[in-house]
């Protein structure tokens, strides 16, 4: 077994690196992009919000194939969709049709969903003592891609100068590429697959059909206040995140920041996401799941903080996205162990489905939302709003019994 978990973790890991150079190489200009072909800085927020969008809906029918047959075919077709999707932004942005833009980064958000899925894959063979680890460690392996993609965010760009295409939609042509790469090392390397193997190893009782429906992993977490609030810490995390990192890039290039420096301040707000996850994760099975969900709300809180009072320090408003990114880790490894120790082995894939969507629809309003605030309002006051997002989670922690889950 030990010997499976480690082939499994490092075909994940291997994947991840290239899923995660995928979506940051194309995440980094997609504010930028949508402003250019639309004209309108209002609604430069709905590119990543587009994104976010297509990962909540492509959620659940994802998690009903992967329930079906599996994570790998879940997670190929994510990354072939993902890979089409940036087609289409690419030909949006030749064409300058903004609705095409759209649809494209919905597509594209696939891709990301795939990323997300990976991490459960990751705790199906994991021991529960060291689930938290499991999820981090491949979480982490997404730094290499995540921090390396918005620093060649330029040189494609400048790719695609001579065929007629906008240097911010170079990106998502490189992006379309790795996707299909990593479409095709799962689909050969993943073998046998996690999710199936860990339902041949469970108990009798939970072979059953029924009991691994998507209604069943719905119903698991509904019968579960712990699962709830792992629906809620994720969510409210990954809201708080996207709604302010996808509006800095903008911000940024209103105080003079060149697409260079964006792109230094992205790689060091997903550095801190992804580089520290093993440390979030050790924290969470040593002290205990709800300790780092507290965690979470304190650096996001001083992440708004920070960000939110920049101005025109560049310098401060890296620190914030760089904070920002801690919180981001702190609440994904710690919300999604909470969320697989918290519902029956046959649920789990369903559940994490759901989880996923609950996230991703939640942080698609959110990033609708800032959009529109930093237009009539300013950055400042987006980030007061994501800090206020915070608060009924840092009730519920306050005020959930907090025995036996580790």
């Amino acid at each position: 077994m030990a010997g499976l978990r480690r082939r499994v973790t490092a075909v994940l890991v291997a994947s991840q690196i290239l899923g995660g150079l995928g979506v940051a190489t194309g995440i980094a200009l997609a504010a930028v992009l949508a402003k250019q072909v639309s004209g309108d800085e209002a609604l430069s927020g709905l590119a990543p919000t587009a994104t976010v969008a297509g990962t909540a809906l492509l959620s659940v029918p994802l998690a009903a194939l992967m329930t079906a047959r599996g994570r790998r075919p879940g997670l190929v077709l994510a990354y072939l969709i993902g890979a089409l999707g940036a087609g289409v932004v690419v030909l949006a942005a030749a064409v300058g049709s903004f609705p095409l833009l759209l649809v494209g980064m919905a597509g594209f958000g696939a891709a990301s969903s795939a990323n997300l899925q990976a991490r459960f894959a990751a705790a199906d063979l994991a021991e529960p003592q060291r689930r938290a680890r499991a999820i981090s460690n491949v979480v982490w392996a997404t730094t290499i891609g995540a921090v390396l993609g918005p620093n060649i965010a330029a040189p494609a760009g400048r790719s695609v100068a001579g065929l007629g295409i906008p240097a911010a939609a170079g990106p998502f042509l490189w992006a379309a590429g790795v996707f299909l790469v990593s479409a095709v090392m799962v689909q050969v390397l993943l073998r046998p697959d996690p999710l199936l193997t860990a339902r041949a190893l469970a108990p009798e009782e939970e072979k059953s059909a029924g009991a691994r429906s998507i209604r069943a992993g719905f119903a698991a977490v509904a019968a579960s206040p712990r699962a709830r609030l792992a629906l809620v810490t994720v969510a409210v995390s990954h809201t708080a995140m996207v709604s302010i990192m996808s509006m800095t890039p903008v911000d940024l290039g209103r105080h003079g920041a060149s697409i260079d420096l964006i792109g230094l301040v992205i790689s060091g707000h997903i550095a801190g996401m992804y580089a520290f996850s093993p440390v979030m994760g050790r924290l969470s099975d040593r002290l205990g799941r709800l300790s780092v969900i507290g965690l979470a709300v304190g650096l996001l809180a001083c992440a708004a903080l920070l960000a939110g009072t920049a101005g025109g320090n560049h310098g401060q408003t890296a620190a914030g996205l760089f904070v920002l990114g801690l919180g981001w880790s702190a609440g994904l490894v710690s919300g999604s162990a909470l969320l697989t120790d918290s519902v029956p082995q046959a649920a789990r894939a369903a559940a994490q489905g759901l989880s996923d969507l609950t996230m991703n629809t939640a942080a698609g309003v959110g990033g609708a939302a800032a959009g529109l605030v930093v237009a009539t309002a300013s950055y400042a006051w987006l980030n007061l709003a994501a800090a206020c997002l915070l608060l009924p989670l840092a009730a519920l922690t306050l005020f959930s019994r907090r025995p036996a889950i580790r």
